[in-house]
């Protein structure tokens, strides 16, 4: 059985996430760029790199549980009928404060990447299938001032060294 190289303490850098995805035998290209804190102002960004382009959101139901939806950037995401869908409490953006005590980072930085500073597993992750329909998958590399790629199945194999496993949902259906 392989060993599964250990994360450095929380919150994680940039540095050691890309050294974690490394030591995991992970494939991944990364992309300095301005900062971005919107799908819109990612654009110029996407024609550089191929693939899914995701869009992140960090939320909490009136009951207090934590859920980060990781989608395709053109998902229509109905935040009044997730809750619905999830089988959970209404739902709302979580506060800056809250994103950054579960998951490390701050607004603008919401990525499937920041999982790594969820140990506890406190955050419920769903994924979208159109997103995980792309052999390539963009995140921020916990930052919004970079862009990192790498094949989806990839990103199956990093949230299974978390001890994850994703709920995909086809959001269309």
């Amino acid at each position: 059985m392989t060993q599964i190289p250990t994360l450095p303490p929380r919150p994680v850098s940039r540095a050691d996430l890309l050294a974690w995805f490394d030591a995991l035998g992970l494939s991944h290209t990364t992309v300095d760029h301005a900062p971005v804190f919107t799908v819109a102002e990612s654009d110029a960004i996407k024609v550089e790199m191929p693939g899914g382009h995701s869009k992140n959101l960090f939320l909490k139901d009136k009951k207090g549980a934590l859920i980060l939806i990781s989608a395709l950037q053109s998902t229509q995401i109905k935040l009044n009928q997730m809750h619905a869908r999830l089988g959970c409490a209404r739902l709302s953006f979580g506060k800056p404060d809250l994103l950054e005590e579960a998951l490390g980072v701050l607004p603008g930085s919401v990525t499937a990447f920041a999982l790594v500073n969820d140990p506890h597993h406190r955050v419920r992750f769903i994924l979208d299938a159109a997103l995980m329909a792309h052999d390539i998958v963009n995140f921020h590399p916990l930052k919004n001032d970079a862009t990192t790629a790498m094949p989806s199945q990839d990103l199956l194999r990093m949230l299974n060294a978390l001890g994850r496993e994703p709920e995909i949902i086809d959001f269309s259906a």
